[in-house]
């Protein structure tokens, strides 16, 4: 199973210099994703929780392609109605090609009305584009000449059935966000079921779970996976593992923007995770 972290590419304490220093910390560590959220226009109700400056992901992670060398890049997740499918399929497939193969694509439905509204998209279609741009990427990945790509990985997030069936149809993984073990194992089983239903094989499991280190135990009814005391996190790891997780994403931003200014917090919990993963 491979681990991943979720680096904040927005908020008062991001810049070039702080996204330089995530990569060293997330390849230097010896994780095997790094993945970063996407967002296009800072209305109001996106900046409560990831306000200004937020660094666009294709951008992004074609800058810290050239200053990393073995960690995997990805979206998690790039909203699917804020750009063209076929401008999505060609960064997409350039970065993959500049990045040596690196890239994993997570896609979501998205949940900004204001910003819809801010980029002429229908906030009302957004399942639809969704499906439309998952199909779009796969025809277009089809021509290689045009696009030299063989198969780059498509994770669908979302926690709906709606979600779940478009990963069965169109996804390669599916990556929930920030739920519990319990209701990720009942989902997980709901999963199959859709997929037995439409005849087809259950996709990869790759959920992002929510990073934070207390020095004591939480309480196991109220907390969400990756919160807790290391035992408990590391409890939770097991469940996924079980659960046939291939991926997990640890998201170590608990909500606070200020946090993007003393990332150190963040740093420690994914050296002390991993320390007791090896």
């Amino acid at each position: 199973m491979e681990i991943g972290v979720n680096v904040p590419n927005f908020g008062p304490g991001t810049n070039p210099s702080r996204l330089r220093e995530w990569a060293q910390v997330v390849e230097g560590l010896g994780y095997d994703l790094l993945m970063v959220s996407d967002h296009v226009v800072i209305t109001p109700d996106v900046a409560e929780q990831y306000p200004a400056p937020f660094y666009e992901p294709f951008t992004t992670l074609s800058w810290l392609a050239g200053i990393t060398s073995r960690v995997r890049l990805g979206t998690t997740v790039l909203i699917a109605g804020y750009r063209h499918p076929l401008l999505v399929a060609r960064m997409a497939a350039n970065l993959d090609q500049l990045s040596g193969g690196r890239l994993v694509l997570g896609v979501g439905a998205g949940w900004a009305k204001q910003e819809f509204e801010a980029l002429g998209a229908e906030h009302a279609r957004r399942g639809r584009a969704t499906d439309e741009l998952l199909t779009s990427l796969r025809a277009a990945w089809a021509d290689t000449a045009d696009y030299g790509v063989g198969r780059i990985p498509l994770w669908v997030g979302g926690r709906s059935r709606a979600a779940m069936r478009r990963t069965v149809l169109l996804g390669d993984a599916w990556h929930p966000l920030r739920e519990r073990t319990d209701w990720l194992r009942t989902a997980t089983e709901r999963l199959a079921e859709i997929a037995a239903a439409e005849g087809r094989a259950v996709p990869a499991f790759a959920p992002r779970i929510l990073l934070r280190l207390t020095t004591s135990p939480l309480p196991e009814e109220t907390r969400v996976a990756g919160e807790g005391s290391i035992d408990q996190v590391l409890a939770d790891l097991d469940v996924l593992r079980e659960l046939g997780a291939t991926s997990v994403v640890l998201d170590p931003f608990q909500g606070d923007p200020a946090e993007t200014e003393h990332p150190e917090v963040a740093w420690r919990d994914l050296a002390t995770l991993k320390q007791e993963l090896t």
